[in-house]
């Protein structure tokens, strides 16, 4: 009779293995909360931080080198994901700070 197997080890915990894997991260985890902030309160400061976290974005995007960009190199142009990212961001800030209050 064979003794039992141990049950297997827990697989170590992933990181990311570039400084864009990791800016990504912040930058998902940032828009996150400035969903749960449009949720739960205040819209415009919500959408404001999206806007932030993907100007944030752009900015590390046209910063990083191609080998680092991680997951913020979604296009094969650098100028593409930075239009896109800066785009949006600034985009959301605009129509957060434009946007008049409704009547309630």
């Amino acid at each position: 009779m064979t003794p039992p197997t141990p049950p297997p080890l827990p697989a170590p915990g992933r990181r990311p293995s570039t400084l864009g894997g990791l800016v990504y991260l912040l930058v998902v985890a940032a828009a996150g909360v400035g969903l749960l902030v449009v949720a739960l309160g205040p819209w415009r400061r919500g959408v404001m931080l999206i806007g932030i976290a993907l100007l944030v974005g752009a900015v590390m995007r046209t910063l990083l080198p191609e080998n680092e960009a991680g997951m913020l190199r979604v296009r094969r142009s650098r100028w593409i994901d930075l239009v896109m990212l800066a785009g949006v961001g600034a985009a959301l800030i605009v129509l957060a700070v434009v946007i008049p209050d409704q009547p309630g």
